[in-house]
């Protein structure tokens, strides 16, 4: 009889520093990794992080947080914040995204982020675009949470800060399920807006809010079940 052999579900794999090697090697040794969080849901801020490694660091487990357990994201953002040289956090309220958009609202977080670290980078690699009015150069990499390890650990640290905000938030206002859903659109999301109407973190801009303060259901809310 052959062995049966079980498959082993592995997690995401670990973001190397690549990129931040060949920077280092060329002298740059303050390299920033920048990416942002919270730019889907109805309610609550877009948070952005921006992290600088000391050369040569690399950490186990470092992923895009969207594919990580939030046990993992937690335990990581401990050690990326212990090994880091400098985190820089930047938290943009609902407010602001109402007034200038989503868009505008998550480069304006990616930006502060950076401006927030405590040292000057001479590079920043960042997730999916490249953030107005820095002073420095940089590139910006479609999917760079997965693959490059600076962003990848700016995006645990974002998540986690802002997963924090929403559970806080959730004390503040509860009936919403701010603390489960993080503000995203879920069934129990809509049907909590549905019943008590737009809180005063919900993104006034945002089509299914929009809606319900003029009296009308947005046609996302109306496909989904009540419960």
């Amino acid at each position: 009889m052959g062995v049966r052999r079980v498959k082993r579900h592995r997690g995401p794999a670990t973001a190397a520093p690549h990129l931040e090697t060949l920077l280092w090697r060329v002298g740059i040794r303050v390299v920033a990794g920048a990416d942002e969080v919270g730019m889907g849901p109805l309610a609550g801020p877009v948070v952005a992080a921006a992290v600088v490694f000391p050369p040569g660091t690399k950490i186990d487990g470092v992923a895009d947080s969207k594919a990580l357990p939030s046990a993992a994201r937690e335990r990581l953002a401990v050690e990326i914040r212990r090994r880091a040289v400098s985190v820089g956090i930047a938290v943009v309220e609902p407010d602001e995204i109402d007034r200038v958009n989503i868009y505008q609202a998550g480069l304006a977080a990616l930006r502060r982020a950076v401006e927030a670290l405590e040292v000057q980078p001479g590079y920043v690699l960042v997730d999916g675009r490249e953030i107005p009015g820095l002073t420095m150069p940089q590139s910006a990499y479609p999917k760079g949470d997965s693959f490059v390890c600076s962003i990848a650990a700016a995006s645990i640290v974002a998540k986690v800060h802002r997963d924090a905000i929403m559970r806080e938030l959730d004390a503040r206002y509860p009936g919403y399920g701010f603390a489960r859903h993080m503000g995203y659109s879920t069934a129990a999301h809509f049907a909590a807006i549905r019943e008590h109407g737009p809180s005063p973190i919900h993104r006034r801009s945002f089509a299914p809010v929009r809606a319900l303060l003029r009296g009308e259901i947005d046609p996302q809310m109306a496909l989904l079940p009540a419960g």
